[in-house]
């Protein structure tokens, strides 16, 4: 069976939206959390070995930064679309960093 790979932009943008989700609707947020924490470190992983670590590095800021940002952001547009404007940016990130390159 072929191996399936799911760009990393993906990676990165379903665990902002995904570790939202899930906190929101199990109403536990290490849950959520945990799902972030995942997402982060397999994106993470295909950043180091598509980009370098320099790149991971600078990637994986912008992760928690994206997460961290999207708190007083809600605050000014609502959680949902706060969290769909920093997956997006992350996914635009990862991809012009990571994924384009093949």
């Amino acid at each position: 069976m072929a191996k399936v790979k799911v760009p990393s932009a993906v990676i990165a943008a379903g665990g902002l939206v995904g570790g939202y989700g899930v906190a929101r609707w199990t109403k536990k947020r290490q849950l959520g959390g945990a799902v972030l924490a995942v997402a982060g470190a397999a994106a993470a992983r295909q950043w180091r070995h598509r980009a370098g670590d320099r790149a991971a590095g600078a990637l994986t800021a912008g992760y928690v930064a994206a997460f961290a940002g999207s708190h007083p952001l809600a605050k000014k547009v609502g959680a949902w679309p706060a969290v769909f404007g920093v997956a997006g940016a992350m996914a635009l990130a990862s991809w012009a960093v990571a994924d384009r390159r093949g």
